[in-house]
This record gives structure tokens, sequence and C-alpha cells, in this order.
């Protein structure tokens, strides 16, 4: 069987570091590959082929300036992420619930001894 494309969705794109930091860096703007390559330390060839793959799955847009090319972020792109983590975040939500419920048990007994 042949393995599977690790860049096929959002999810495969972003398992990937580099590609992380250039999806933080679109966070703040739109930039050129030229600004990309500066603030990420990678060689031009790199941040392009990131992009490219960050393009196939529609998380970054691009757009031309005369010769130059912007890129930037399109959020909803990143939705199917945003709802798998929205699930533990409410299972988070549970479990710091219920510890705090223990303290609070925790606080009452130590308060109740000291009293004696």
């Amino acid at each position: 069987m042949a393995p599977t494309a690790t860049t096929a969705d959002v999810f495969g794109a972003l398992a990937e570091p580099r590609r992380r930091q250039i999806v933080d860096l679109l966070a703040d703007g739109e930039r050129s590959v030229n600004d990309l390559v500066e603030a990420t330390g990678l060689a031009q060839p790199q941040v392009s082929k990131h992009l490219r793959v960050l393009r196939e799955v529609g998380v970054v847009g691009v757009r031309e300036e005369g010769r130059r090319r912007l890129y930037s972020l399109h959020g909803p792109a990143l939705k199917p992420i945003h709802d798998w983590v929205a699930g533990f975040a409410a299972l988070w939500a549970e479990r710091y619930e219920a510890l705090d419920a223990v303290l609070e048990d925790l606080k009452k007994e130590t308060g109740d001894a000291g009293d004696q």
C-alpha cells in the first residue's frame, strides 16, 4: 500500500513546523516571498515549496501586485482544525471544573482540621 500524502489536507500541511511558522507570520497580514525568506531564515526555494503546499490545501492565498506576489492567510481553511480542537476544549473545561471541586474540598478539609 502506498503511503498517504501528508499534505493532502490542512492537518497534514500544518504538521510541518515551518509551515506553521509561515502561517503565524501571515496572521499579521500579507507578505511577499522575500519577507517570508527573511523572517524564517529559509532559502527562497524552501519557502516557495511550503507556500505551494499551503496554497494547495487552501490555507494561503496569493495575489499579484506588479511583479510581486503577496501571500495572505485564508482563515476559513483552518476551520477543520478549530472544530477538532474545540471538542478537546470542552473536555479540558470539564476536567478543570472537576479539579477545582477537588481543590475546594481539600481547602475545606484543611480549614476544618485547623479549626479543631
